[in-house]
């Protein structure tokens, strides 16, 4: 026996239905007349606000390294040499250099700031594009990292850095003369993804390294890559770039981690 037709005010069932269920992508939104529906106009409006906000949000220095000196991590707060936000995303450049007292900080440390050996790596946390990201992923990845290194490495504090882009770690490894430099920062928002820490790593860091030099793990967040598998991910590169004397396009990734959502990420 077949369904008997549908009243006309009754809409057809939607075939994309399914398809929604599988990802936050924006596919089949639908129409009505020549524009989309109004509901998911206003979902758009909404995500462009999240976004939007994540970008110039500032970072609460002050609460993050609360939080890491809880979890047992020394800290020290630097900053870069864009005075605020709107000058870091008019000028990228200035986020990729510590500001002065910050430089001066690191390459003549006094008291607990002097560190007894050269760190096998250096950690940053810093806010990048969404300090958002880094508010909310931040120290729950480094203490999914400790645990994956099980303390194999001598590690720097924790550098939390404001108004900073990925190669203002170059400099701060290089300063404390680290093997290896890991910061943790957050992405460039997209229309789903405003919480999304991007982690990258450079063996032997210094000034003047380029992208090709790095290995990246990108789009950790609950949605996406989660803190456990990415700090998974990020001990392999760290032991094999400290083995191999190696990081970025020479040190492919063979781990046996999952690899959902992680590769190249673009946060300047």
């Amino acid at each position: 026996m077949t369904s008997p037709p549908l009243p006309p005010w009754v809409p057809p069932p939607d075939p994309w239905a399914a398809l929604r269920a599988h990802t936050p992508a924006r596919i089949g939104l639908g129409r009505s007349g020549h524009s989309l529906p109004t509901a998911e106009v206003l979902k758009f409006a909404a995500a462009h606000a999240q976004a939007r906000d994540a970008v110039h949000t500032p970072l609460d220095t002050a609460a993050l390294t609360a939080a890491l000196q809880a979890d047992g991590w020394a800290t020290q707060v630097l900053a870069s040499r864009a005075p605020d936000r709107a000058t870091y995303l008019r000028r990228p450049d200035l986020g990729r250099r510590l500001d002065a007292a910050s430089a001066e900080l690191l390459a003549h440390p006094a008291g607990a700031m002097t560190l007894a050996a050269a760190p096998e790596l250096a950690l940053v946390l810093a806010d990048g594009l969404s300090a958002q990201a880094a508010q909310a992923q931040g120290v729950v990845v480094l203490q999914q990292l400790r645990q994956a290194l099980a303390g194999a490495l001598v590690l720097s504090p924790v550098f939390v850095a404001t108004q900073a882009r990925v190669a203002l770690a170059d400099e701060v490894g290089g300063l404390v003369g680290a093997q290896a430099v890991l910061i943790l920062l957050g992405e460039r928002p997209g229309l789903s993804s405003p919480d999304s820490l991007g982690a990258y790593l450079t063996f032997a860091p210094r000034m003047g390294r380029s992208d090709a030099q790095r290995n990246c793990v990108s789009n950790i967040r609950p949605a996406g890559l989660k803190a456990v598998d990415a700090a998974a991910r990020i001990a392999w590169l760290v032991r094999e770039a400290l083995r191999r004397r190696i990081s970025g396009v020479e040190l492919k990734d063979d781990s046996s981690v999952p690899t959902l959502a992680s590769g190249y990420a673009d946060p300047d």
